[in-house]
């Protein structure tokens, strides 16, 4: 069910899965959006409620005027707040997965474990794809053959607009967000306390493995580490390994 809320006069629209099973919030990547968590959701159910986030510029939530770190945890504080939650797991995929990590250091008594899928604790974008992005296309089809083989990661952002297809991003709001998201997070990953698992595509282009694994050591045995056939996407291109890996984990935590 889509539903919404107003933080300053900024409108986020949320998707919460349903079911009875206990909540775990999930935070998409860039040029996503919370219906992606659809498959994890249906996967998780009935143990698990997945309750998703648009971030702001993407998906039904509003654009906004800044795009910078400090933003992105804030919104994820005023979600939890909303939904009147007590301590949750989260979970974040790319964009996701920093903030995620970021908000599990900066409100570690409402994170209970914290899942991070494909990025790193140093974050290096090139914003020249995002920026030479078709703004129009005249249908779907057109729109997806134009940017190629990305379009199935796409999907579930491409919208019919009056002058066309495009997406439910803005192409400057995410050139902003990625530049702000590229830097070192290392003070940030280390300092997370709750039980961790980093999930790593063993194809991305994103992450690479020993990169994931400096990051597993300097966490001093809080985190755990598992690599799935895919690329950076891995709920996409893996759905059932990743599933499977969530579920373990969130098996293996206290239930609160």
């Amino acid at each position: 069910m889509r539903e919404f809320f107003t933080v300053d006069q900024q409108r986020f629209s949320f998707l919460d899965f349903g079911g009875s099973g206990l909540p775990v919030l999930a935070f998409h990547g860039n040029f996503s959006e919370a219906a992606v968590f659809a498959p994890l959701a249906e996967a998780l159910a009935p143990q698990w409620r997945v309750i998703a986030l648009d971030q702001r510029g993407h998906g039904e939530s509003d654009r906004a005027k800044s795009y910078e770190r400090a933003d992105f945890v804030a919104d994820i504080a005023a979600f939890h707040r909303h939904l009147g939650l007590g301590p949750v797991p989260v979970l974040g995929h790319s964009l996701g997965g920093v903030n995620a990590y970021q908000y599990a250091v900066r409100h570690a008594d409402q994170v209970t474990s914290l899942i991070v899928e494909d990025v790193g604790a140093v974050v290096e974008i090139d914003p020249t794809f995002t920026a030479q992005l078709p703004r129009r296309a005249p249908s779907r089809e057109a729109l997806a053959s134009a940017i190629g083989w990305t379009a199935p990661y796409f999907a579930c952002s491409f919208r019919q607009f009056d002058d066309g297809w495009g997406y439910s991003f803005g192409i400057e709001d995410t050139v902003l967000t990625q530049k702000a998201l590229t830097g070192d997070h290392w003070s940030d990953w280390e300092s997370v306390t709750c039980p961790t698992l980093l999930v790593r595509g063993t194809d991305s282009e994103v992450l690479a493995q020993d990169h994931a694994q400096e990051m597993i050591a300097r966490r001093a045995g809080g985190a755990q580490l598992a690599e799935v056939p895919a690329g950076h996407v891995v709920h996409h291109d893996a759905p059932d390994r990743f599933a499977a890996a969530v579920r373990t984990f969130l098996s293996r935590q206290p239930m609160t």
